[in-house]
């Protein structure tokens, strides 16, 4: 039986491409201990998604069976990391445990489609996103009730959208320079209408939020450790995000294709 010592001094992508030609299971095994700090990563980072209806033991541990399922799948000729190949898989697996729960009360979709057909027609109105007072005084509710209700929205908007923008990225769709000024080489191109409208909402964001969505997505930084940088409350970055995705759905709504909208809504 061959011992941890014997993988000692070979890099990931070495246990990987030689995994891949022989199928040993003591290199499986020494594979899945090296990623298993991601899995708990990706945990960390969506425990507020799923924190209402199971632990994050328990995503964990389904996580590690992913884990291991993916290192059977992962053929390092793809031109694309492990990391990334992994991840995506991961997020898929918490946006399908989290779907399959009835974690969206019927109050919280109606008012969630409220202030979307607000924003869509104050949009139009004004040829650009409303402001938070503007919103509320449309609906003719309070501001300290449209923030209720858009905090309470915060969930909805990070499983829909967040995940869509993520696979955007992890597939190619839209590079993730769009966010930040670093270019995910390994990744290629596969809608330019995508792209560009992807980019142009995101320029069209409020400066913090183009900030909340940087930090989220090319420093993978939890919402505590965001609010730390920004010097906010962790619930005011949640807010600032869950705003952000609202906006860049709407917009993909408004200038995207109808097969791209059709492929937006099964997503959503």
């Amino acid at each position: 039986m061959i011992g941890r010592e014997e993988f000692e001094g070979k890099s990931n992508e070495e246990l990987l491409e030689e995994y891949s030609q022989t199928k040993n299971h003591a290199i499986k095994q020494e594979i899945v201990l090296r990623y298993v700090y991601l899995v708990k990563s990706i945990a960390i980072q969506f425990r507020n998604i799923y924190s209402n209806f199971t632990q994050i033991e328990d995503i964990v541990d389904e996580g590690i069976i992913a884990l291991m399922k993916a290192v059977d799948k992962y053929d390092p000729s793809m031109n694309t990391k492990f990391e990334t190949f992994v991840s995506k898989r991961l997020k898929g697996l918490i946006i399908d445990i989290v779907r399959k729960q009835d974690w969206v009360p019927r109050t919280v979709r109606k008012d969630l489609k409220d202030i979307d057909e607000a924003t869509k027609v104050l949009y139009e109105k004004l040829g650009r996103y409303p402001k938070d007072q503007e919103m509320a005084d449309y609906l003719n509710i309070s501001i300290e009730k449209y923030l209720k209700i858009v905090g309470k929205s915060n969930i909805y908007n990070l499983v829909s959208l967040d995940y869509f923008l993520d696979e955007q990225v992890r597939e190619g769709v839209v590079e993730k320079r769009l966010i930040s000024r670093e270019k995910l080489p390994e990744e290629y191109l596969e809608s330019q209408e995508m792209k560009q409208v992807l980019k142009e909402g995101l320029l069209s964001l409020k400066k913090n939020e183009q900030i909340v969505l940087s930090l989220y997505y090319r420093k993978e930084l939890t919402m505590r450790e965001i609010a730390e940088v920004m010097n906010l409350s962790k619930p005011r970055i949640s807010q600032i995000h869950a705003n952000a995705l609202r906006k860049l759905r709407i917009y993909i709504e408004k200038n995207y294709s109808m097969e791209g909208i059709n492929s937006v809504s099964r997503i959503l």
